[in-house]
Formats: C-alpha cells, structure tokens, sequence
C-alpha cells in the first residue's frame, strides 16, 4: 500500500460541526416611530385618562395606593368611602386609631398590616412633614407600605410628574407589543421613560396600565377591540 491510512480530507470536512448561525439580538426598546403611533393611538381613544382610585387630596391618594397593594381598585374605592369620610388628613387619621382603620378595611387583602402602615405613615408626615404628602420620591418611599410604583402613583397624579407607576398591567402591555422589554418592573420603567416622547409622558402609564386592565388582558387579549393591534407583535395575538 502506496497510501497513507486515515480519513480524507472531504470525510474530514463532512463531519465538521458548521458554526452556529447567530440569530440579530431583539430590540429592547421600540422604534421611535412605534412609539409615536401607539400613544397618538392610545391619546386619540381617550384624551384624559384617570387613575381609578377615588381620592380627594393628595394624602387620601396616597392611602388608596398603599392600601390597593394586591387589591383591587374597586375593592379599594368601596373600603374607603367611609374611612374618608371619617379622616382626609394624617391628624384625623392617626385621631381615628388603627382598630378603626382596621374595621374599615377589613374586605381589602392584608388589612391588618396596611391599617398599621397607613398609622405609621400618617405619624411620620405629621412629625417630619408638617402633616403634608412630599413630592420628592425619596421621602415618600420612606414612608411606612410606600415602595417605588406608590411613590410614582402619587407624584404623577398629585403632582403632576411624568413618572412611569409599573403595575403587573403595564408590565405584560409594554413587554408584548413590545414597547420597553424588561425582567423587572425597574427595567420596563427606565426604558419607557427613555423611549417616550414629552408630549405623552405625563399620561403614558395610566394609557398603558387602562389598556391592560381592559383591552390586552393577561389570559384572552381582546385584540379585536384594540386600537394598536396591527401595531403590536405579540404572539398572544388572537386576530
């Protein structure tokens, strides 16, 4: 034998592995001509949108926030008619007693706790605040059941801020179009306030928070309904 003994160099090459194909990364955030479209959308279905929970000032807003954390809006308007009735300012309030906010929340999920965070709270704005609701985020998340969606609940709607309030609504609505994707409420905040133009900044989360609650629902879509859907790239579409 003239040859030398081992494989060919086409065998050789046939069995090499082909390197993998790399598939473009997803886009993180929207076009800004998509976000254009869908808040122009979103504006031009309802020009005014409002948050959902019956306040009367700027302090009764923020307790409605706290204590409409895994409850419903509904739920919460119903509970706190009375209580509102009884006390709209920290003085009243913290007057009033955590047994009796207890008994007047007692329908809401974890009323026993949120009767004595909405005390505590109450005591701190009288001692630290002058018995008035701070506009600065830092002090409201120091305050007792206050985290980062009430504190930017309540600086939009009280105070006219353009902040991005995530719920579990948003959330789903601007990861499906997809507008900001995002693992965490933190994430989808950030790039929502980067991507959205000025002009629909002070409405943008209650546009998006309403949609979802109403329209694009977490189990069945009402896509057939929606004012964005030839807009939007989900693959829980249902038209």
């Amino acid at each position: 034998m003239t040859g030398k003994k081992g494989s060919s160099p086409s065998r050789q090459d046939a069995g090499a592995k082909k390197p993998a194909s790399k598939k473009p990364p997803r886009r993180k955030l929207a076009e800004p001509a998509l976000v254009r479209a869908v808040f122009s959308r979103l504006r031009a279905a309802n020009p005014e949108p409002k948050g959902e929970l019956e306040h009367v000032n700027a302090y009764t807003l923020l307790v409605a926030v706290v204590l409409s954390a895994q409850a419903t809006d509904a739920g919460v308007n119903k509970a706190t008619r009375a209580l509102f009735a009884a006390a709209d300012t920290p003085r009243k309030m913290v007057a009033l007693g955590e047994e009796k906010v207890r008994d007047h929340i007692k329908t809401i999920g974890l009323f026993r706790n949120k009767a004595k965070n909405v005390i505590a709270l109450s005591e701190i704005l009288i001692a630290e605040h002058g018995g008035e609701v701070p506009r600065e985020a830092a002090a409201l998340e120091a305050l007792p059941g206050v985290g980062r969606k009430t504190a930017n609940v309540v600086r939009n709607i009280a105070f006219g801020e353009a902040t991005i309030a995530v719920d579990t609504h948003l959330f789903r609505v601007s990861n499906r179009i997809p507008l900001a994707r995002g693992k965490t409420p933190l994430e989808v905040e950030l790039g929502l306030l980067k991507i959205i133009p000025p002009e629909f900044a002070l409405h943008a989360h209650h546009w998006l928070i309403l949609h979802g609650r109403y329209v694009c629902k977490a189990r069945k879509p009402e896509c057939e309904r929606c004012v964005i859907a030839d807009l939007c790239a989900s693959a829980d579409k249902t038209i």
